[in-house]
């Protein structure tokens, strides 16, 4: 049998990849030309290198604080400056390192908000500094933000009102008066920036929720042929939630300042195309061909489901210890026990405490599997500023701790719950041998977990049960167990279907969603998105084509008719 990480990669892709064992990208073969039809300028909130001084020789200094983030940074490089240590590490996997080698053979820009303690001290008067360290093949250019503007931008307004909104929990929006003025500030440094790198041919690519403003401020003041594109990575609301925004109309108007709006799936569009006609009454929405008209522009609103580098999990897992005893037990989990998993951020969309409850449940219905299932929970705290973000990690531990004194024995206990940082290899071993995996997510964009779990899955024979409020459910529903996360039953009976699976269904689920896991990767989505954005390019051209020979015919017509009659 061929496993999908052993196939061949399509030969039809513009580009190209392999993946380091430390989960970065690097350009294997010759990028295509056509990749991107201009230079190209990612904005993002997160960087893809940053600079820390070496506590070690930092005299005092400590790091600014960050969010932790589910991946573990790789230290990469050193420098140093004014006789102390600077680091350079880089936040590894995802759509930072999937982005970095296309930028590094486009020697394009990247700006982004600079949250590391030495990240000002390496750059130019401009804050500009070439990456990566050892190869400046392209120049990162970071934003400096003050600590009121991180609390009212990326604490506040995004964080406290886009991001519940999006996720559909109105009554978790805390609107404060400064935060939105913030935001569009913030949201203009960001533009400035931009057009700054900005050429006549340049494609301006946006990242997610944090810059709704940006991309209009963009388009006054950058040259009419450059293409601006966006990402949103979270769910787009439903009209009915999006009404409580408190900002509505100028978020629309801002996204609506793209040529190109990618969300993952089909119904993010469609809510999206909903909002624009019905709070925007001079929008002209067609929702046939996804485009909206609006201040002289068009926007098409596309979907394009995001993916993971599956070889790269596929790799990790083929490489962890296949001893389970090994694998287990830093996290005490006794041998020959069957093994669920959970892998997520301490966020309220989540659905832990939802998952949590159906694990005591499912111990109540079937008291056998006390001491022979253990539900391992790895939590990342996130966050951590908000009140709420605190709440909740609170009450996940204290459920945790309470169903554990419920059923715990001496020798075992059913739910072994991890805040602590945990290396790639424990995680891919992990994800292999894990009988089990529960996303239970109450609402999410995609969820990269469930597509990294079954690229890890290399032996086929485990199962994922899947909330059916994630957009990845719209391409792995249709062979992972599906769950309704609120419906504490439902998941206590997919999870003792999924325990006593005959071998043979479990290996037929599992391998068809391997095939879309791996056909669906992030390199394909990358390849799919400047296959849009090389689209709309093209279309724009042309419009401009063809508005500036009407220009001319009309000047001609004017010439004509303002010229004197001849004698007779």
């Amino acid at each position: 049998m061929v496993f999908p990480e052993e196939r061949s990669s399509s030969p039809t892709r513009p580009w190209q990849c392999r993946i380091e064992e430390n989960g970065r990208s690097v350009v294997d073969t010759q990028l295509d030309e056509s990749v991107c039809p201009g230079s190209l300028i990612v904005v993002s909130n997160r960087q893809p290198y940053r600079h820390e001084y070496d506590e070690a020789t930092d005299h005092g200094s400590t790091a600014a604080e960050r969010e932790s983030e589910q991946s573990a940074d790789g230290t990469i490089g050193t420098g140093s400056l004014d006789d102390r240590s600077i680091t350079v590490d880089e936040p590894t996997g995802g759509l930072t390192a999937g982005l970095d080698p296309v930028i590094q053979h486009v020697e394009g820009t990247w700006i982004a908000w600079g949250d590391g303690d030495a990240d000002f001290a390496v750059t130019d008067d401009r804050n500009c500094v070439a990456v990566p360290p050892d190869a400046e093949a392209y120049t990162l250019h970071r934003i400096d933000l003050s600590e009121d503007a991180v609390e009212a931008y990326y604490r506040g307004f995004s964080n406290r009102v886009l991001w519940p909104l999006c996720h559909e929990f109105p009554d978790l929006v805390e609107h404060r008066d400064s935060d939105f003025e913030w935001y569009r500030t913030v949201n203009q440094r960001f533009a400035d920036a931009a057009v700054e790198h900005a050429s006549a041919d340049s494609v301006i690519w946006l990242q997610d929720y944090h810059f709704a403003l940006a991309s209009q401020a963009i388009r006054r003041a950058a040259p009419d042929s450059v293409t601006i594109a966006q990402f949103w990575h979270i769910p787009w609301p439903p009209a009915d939630t999006f009404r409580h925004c408190p900002a509505g109309k100028p978020i629309l108007e801002g996204l609506l300042g793209n040529d190109l709006l990618g969300f993952h799936v089909d119904r993010y569009v469609d809510a999206f195309l909903e909002c624009a006609d019905r709070f925007l009454p001079a929008a002209d929405v067609d929702r046939e061909t996804r485009t909206v008209r609006h201040d002289g522009s068009t926007t098409r609103v596309v979907a394009t489901p995001m993916g993971v580098h599956a070889d790269s999990y596929a790799r990790n897992a083929r490489s962890a210890s296949v001893d389970l005893g090994s694998t287990f037990e830093e996290a005490a989990i006794p041998r020959g026990c069957a093994v669920g998993l959970g892998v997520d951020r301490l966020d309220y969309s989540k659905g832990i405490p939802e998952r949590f409850a159906a694990i005591e449940r499912f111990f109540e219905r079937h008291p056998g599997w006390r001491g022979e299932f253990t539900f391992v929970q790895k939590a990342t705290p996130s966050r951590t500023e908000i009140e709420t973000y605190q709440q909740y990690g609170e009450f996940v531990r204290s459920e945790a701790d309470r169903i554990n004194r419920r059923f715990a024995r001496p020798d075992w206990q059913p739910i072994v719950y991890i805040e602590e940082y945990i290396s790639n290899e424990t995680l891919a071993g992990l994800y292999r041998h894990s009988d089990v995996m529960v996303v239970s997510a109450l609402r999410d964009g995609m969820n990269l977990v469930a597509q990294e779990y079954v690229a890890a899955s290399i032996d086929g024979n485990s199962c994922l049960l899947l909330s059916d409020r994630t957009g990845v459910h719209d391409r792995l529903g249709s062979h992972a167990l599906t769950i309704d996360p609120t419906d504490t039953e439902g998941v206590v009976d997919q999870l003792e279907r999924a325990l006593t699976m005959p071998p043979h269904e479990r290996q037929y689920r599992m391998n068809a969603l391997r095939s879309r896991v791996f056909d669906g990767d992030l390199e394909s989505w990358m390849g799919t998105q400047f296959d849009w954005i090389r689209r709309v390019h093209a279309d724009g051209a042309r419009e401009r084509t063809d508005a500036a020979l009407d220009r001319e015919r009309n000047r001609d017509h004017d010439r004509d008719s303002h010229e004197p009659t001849p004698p007779v």
